[in-house]
C-alpha cells in the first residue's frame, strides 16, 4: 500500500508535527522534521501494510530526525520552546498546562508520554517505534506519569 504524498500529508502532517515538536520543543525545527520526514515518504518509495504502519513510520522517521535536530549545535544555540507557546492552539487553560507540564520533562520521559496519550500508540508500538523494549517503555510511562502528578501537584499546592 502507497498512499501519494498529497495524500499522506493530509492525513499526518499534524500528528508528525505534533511527535516532532514534543521532541524539538520549538516550531521551526519542528517543521523542518516535518519536511525532512515527508521528503524521505517520497524519495524512498517503500511499499506499506497499512495506513496505520504508514503513519507509524512516519512518526518513528520524524521522532529520529527531531532528535538528530535537537542535538545538533545549532539547536543548542536557540530560542526556548515557551517563546512559541502563544501560537500553540489550547481548547482549555488546563490544556495549556498539562502541554507545559509535559514539555519540561525530560526528553526520555516526554516522547513516550506524547506518543502514548497524544498520539495513542499502545505500549508495544511505542516500543517499535523507539526501537526500544516494552519494559523500558512501561518504565518510561510510569516514571513519566509520577513526574508529572509530582509538577502539577506541586503547582496546585502554589495556587491555594
Amino acid at each position: 500500500m502507497r498512499l501519494s504524498l498529497d495524500e499522506a500529508f493530509q492525513k499526518f502532517a499534524d500528528r508528525v508535527f505534533s511527535a516532532a515538536f514534543s521532541v524539538c520543543r520549538n516550531r521551526a525545527d519542528a517543521d523542518d522534521t516535518v519536511q525532512d520526514t515527508f521528503l524521505k515518504y517520497h524519495t524512498l518509495n517503500m511499499d506499506y501494510e497499512s495506513e496505520e504502519h504508514i503513519r507509524a513510520w512516519l512518526i518513528r522517521v520524524a521522532v529520529n530526525r527531531a532528535k538528530d535536530i535537537s542535538s545538533s549545535f545549532w539547536h543548542k544555540n536557540r530560542v526556548a520552546w515557551e517563546d512559541y507557546m502563544d501560537e500553540l492552539p489550547f481548547e482549555t487553560p488546563e490544556d495549556r498546562g498539562l502541554f507545559e507540564a509535559v514539555m519540561r520533562l525530560p526528553d526520555k520521559y516526554r516522547v513516550v508520554i506524547h506518543l502514548f496519550y497524544y498520539e495513542d500508540y499502545s505500549v508495544g508500538e511505542i516500543a517499535g517505534i523507539l526501537h526500544s523494549r516494552e519494559g523500558t517503555v512501561k518504565s518510561q510511562l510510569n516514571r513519566g506519569r509520577m513526574l508529572l502528578k509530582n509538577m502539577l501537584k506541586e503547582e496546585w499546592d502554589d495556587d491555594e
